[in-house]
């Protein structure tokens, strides 16, 4: 039987309640013994709901508690840079949720206390657990399509969230919030991007201009190799969550992505119809379940993590190139962030 490891989860909000669940049913190494929230009745109701013996309201409680040997980290984005580096300090494996933190200087700050710490880290951007996506890769990997052209990333939100999530100090803003997936899929199939242009503005939801963010943004992207590329977001897919990528090659193309969620068409004289995605936690159920069994076992067997320190920190270099674009109406080029 494989060694289970002992949780400690930080952030009970709408991911960490996911999470909770998963872990609690889905996760066979993890034995969660403790969790943490700023608002103690929250941590304290998903304690009782998952049977899990401690909760703490704040982090450093969970990082320091003797029995917790990991820690998975779905706290608001803007505290991961304490908790992650205060869990190195006590020599807790870690893992992340995306963004890695809300700017690039606070993330090197993270890199180097990992690095001192020599804790095992694993960052999280659960689109590359998605059977999909990953079979995607598989074929670009093996030449199915020829040399990669030209990527394509979509992602459309059914509704907006908050006005109070979506202020940049909370969220980091569109690109930050929404695009860091797209941007973390097209390094995997593409390799590194070298510059980005950014357009967007309000289109849909007034309301965004007081916060001073978007709804709506697209961006192109000049890969190391010379491909291109291009990613567009929104806020306003009101008819599904839909979340798609696509790579042209000199031989083909693959795409990754679907919207249908139920394999059946109901056609009627009215027309014909099918079903779609509400929002991520059905879409993508699967690939977080599967990149959390992917983190304990890497721990486990002291294997490096596919998904690495260093990918959050690059994904957040060209969402941060991307946001100044925006911001300043000019090409960028990645590696001046």
């Amino acid at each position: 039987m494989k060694k289970r490891i002992n949780v400690g989860l930080v952030g009970v909000g709408r991911l960490g309640k996911m999470y909770a669940e998963f872990l609690a049913y889905r996760v066979p190494q993890a034995r969660v013994v403790a969790m943490a929230d700023l608002i103690p009745e929250r941590a304290a109701t998903a304690a009782e709901t998952y049977e899990v013996g401690k909760w703490y309201d704040n982090h450093h409680d969970l990082n320091h508690d003797p029995d917790v040997e990991a820690v998975i980290v779905t706290a608001t984005t803007v505290n991961h840079k304490e908790i992650i580096i205060d869990a190195a300090a006590a020599g807790k494996a870690v893992f992340s949720e995306k963004p890695l933190t809300l700017s690039l200087p606070d993330a090197r700050d993270v890199k180097r206390a990992v690095d001192q710490a020599g804790i095992f880290f694993q960052m999280g951007f659960q689109r590359r657990f998605d059977k999909g996506f990953a079979a995607a890769r598989r074929k670009i990997v093996e030449g199915v399509v020829g040399i990669p052209v030209v990527f394509r990333g979509s992602a459309r939100d059914p509704y907006r969230p908050s006005l109070e999530y979506l202020k940049p100090e909370n969220s980091g803003g569109q690109i930050l919030d929404m695009a860091i997936h797209d941007i973390d899929i097209a390094r995997w199939y593409m390799g590194e991007i070298v510059s980005v242009y950014a357009v967007g503005t309000v289109l849909a939801y007034p309301e965004i201009r007081e916060v001073n963010d978007t709804d709506n943004v697209v961006m192109v992207l000049r890969f190391e190799s010379g491909a291109l590329g291009e990613i567009d977001i929104s806020r306003n897919g009101v008819y599904g969550y839909d979340i798609r990528a696509e790579v042209l090659g000199s031989k083909g193309t693959v795409q990754a992505g679907y919207l249908r969620e139920t394999p059946i068409l109901v056609m009627t004289e009215q027309g014909v119809t099918h079903d779609v995605v509400p929002y991520f936690p059905e879409r993508f159920g699967e690939a977080y379940v599967a990149q959390l069994n992917d983190f304990l076992a890497n721990l486990c067997a002291g294997v490096e993590p596919m998904l690495k320190l260093d990918d959050g920190i690059k994904a957040l270099q060209v969402a941060t190139a991307a946001t100044h674009s925006l911001h300043h109406d000019c090409i960028v080029k990645v590696m001046d962030f």
